[in-house]
C-alpha cells in the first residue's frame, strides 16, 4: 500500500519485551500457555452453554458471546507474537498491521459493548424479577447482541480506513507487541489532527457511554439489594451479578492501569507490559471467574463429558 508521501511502506517492526536472547523461550512459553488457556476455557464455556438446554437464557447468551469475543481478542495479536519469537523476526506487513488494527479494536469494544448489555440483564433480573422473561426475551437479546456487533464493526471499519490516509517516514518500529491504533497514529509523519479527534471521539463514545450505562445498572442493582429485608434474599441477589461485577471491575481497573502506566511513564516496554493484562491475563481469567463458583456451568461440563465417555 501506498501512503501519502509517496514512498512504499512494507511493513513494520513490533517491540520485543526483552532483546536477551536467553529470554525469549520463556516468553514464547509464558505467552502460549496462557493463550492455550484462553482459547480451552472459553471454547468450554461456549460448549456448556449450547450443549445444556438449562444454559438457554440470556444470561449465558450474552456469557457465549463474551467468550467467543475473547477468543477472537487474544487471536488478533498473540499467535503474531509468538510466530515473531519462534522465527526470530519483529516485523509485521502494513496490510497484516492495519488488519491487527481492525480486528483487535472490533474485540476490544465488543468486550465493552457485551459486558454493558450483561450489566443491563442483571439490573432486569434483580430489580425486574417478576417482568425479567418478557423484557428479556429472544428477541431483545439478539437484537442488541446484533447491534453490538454492528457499532463495533463501523467503528473498526471507520478507525482502520483513518490509519490508510497517514503517511510514514523512517522510523516504521512500533513500540508495542502488537499494532495498537494510537500507536500507529504518533508513528505518522504527516497530519495526524483528524485520526486524534476520530479516536479520542470513538474512545469517549464507545467507552464512556457503556461504562456510564454499567455505573447506572449497578448502582440500580445496589439499591434493589439493600431493599430486600432477609439477609439470605440479599445474598442471593448479590451473587447472581458477583461474577459479572468481577469481569466488569477487572476488565476497566487493568484498562484504567494500562492508561495511567502509559501517562505516567515513556517506557515503551512498561506500556506494552501492563497492556498485556487486559489484552491477554483478562480474557484469561474470564472462564476462571464465570465457572468457578457457578455449578450451572460445571454442572452442564460434566454432563456433557459423561456423556461422551458413554458413547
Amino acid at each position: 500500500m501506498q501512503p501519502g508521501n509517496d514512498t512504499w511502506i512494507s511493513g513494520f517492526l513490533l517491540l520485543r519485551f526483552s532483546e536477551e536472547p536467553e529470554v525469549q523461550p520463556l516468553i514464547f512459553w509464558l505467552f502460549l500457555s496462557m493463550y492455550l488457556i484462553t482459547v480451552f476455557g472459553n471454547l468450554l464455556i461456549i460448549l456448556a452453554v449450547s450443549s445444556d438446554p438449562h444454559l438457554h437464557t440470556p444470561m449465558y447468551f450474552f456469557l457465549s458471546n463474551l467468550s467467543f469475543v475473547d477468543i477472537c481478542f487474544t487471536s488478533t495479536t498473540i499467535p503474531k507474537m509468538l510466530w515473531n519469537i519462534q522465527t526470530q523476526n519483529k516485523a509485521i506487513t502494513y496490510e497484516g498491521c492495519i488488519t491487527q488494527i481492525y480486528f483487535f479494536t472490533l474485540s476490544a469494544v465488543l468486550d465493552v459493548f457485551l459486558l454493558t448489555v450483561m450489566a443491563y440483564d442483571r439490573f432486569v433480573a434483580i430489580c425486574h424479577p417478576l417482568h425479567y422473561t418478557v423484557i428479556m426475551n429472544p428477541w431483545l437479546c439478539a437484537l442488541l447482541v446484533l447491534m453490538s456487533w454492528i457499532i463495533c464493526l463501523l467503528n473498526s471499519l471507520l478507525q482502520s480506513l483513518m490509519v490508510l490516509r497517514l503517511s510514514f517516514c523512517t522510523n516504521l518500529e512500533i513500540p508495542h507487541f502488537f499494532c495498537e491504533l494510537n500507536q500507529m497514529i504518533q508513528l505518522a509523519c504527516s497530519d495526524t489532527f483528524l485520526n486524534n479527534m476520530v479516536m479520542y471521539f470513538a474512545a469517549v463514545l464507545m467507552g464512556g457511554g457503556p461504562f456510564t450505562g454499567v455505573l447506572y445498572s449497578y448502582s440500580k442493582i445496589v439499591s434493589c439489594i439493600c431493599g430486600i429485608s432477609s439477609l439470605q434474599g440479599k445474598y442471593k441477589a448479590f451473587s447472581t451479578c458477583a461474577s459479572h461485577l468481577s469481569v466488569v471491575s477487572l476488565f476497566y481497573c487493568t484498562m484504567l492501569g494500562v492508561y495511567l502506566s502509559s501517562a505516567g511513564t515513556h517506557s515503551s516496554k512498561s506500556s506494552a507490559t501492563a497492556s498485556v493484562m487486559y489484552t491477554v491475563v483478562t480474557p484469561m481469567l474470564n472462564p476462571f471467574i464465570y465457572s468457578l463458583r457457578n455449578k450451572d456451568i460445571k454442572r452442564a461440563l460434566k454432563a456433557f463429558f459423561v456423556k461422551q465417555n458413554t458413547r
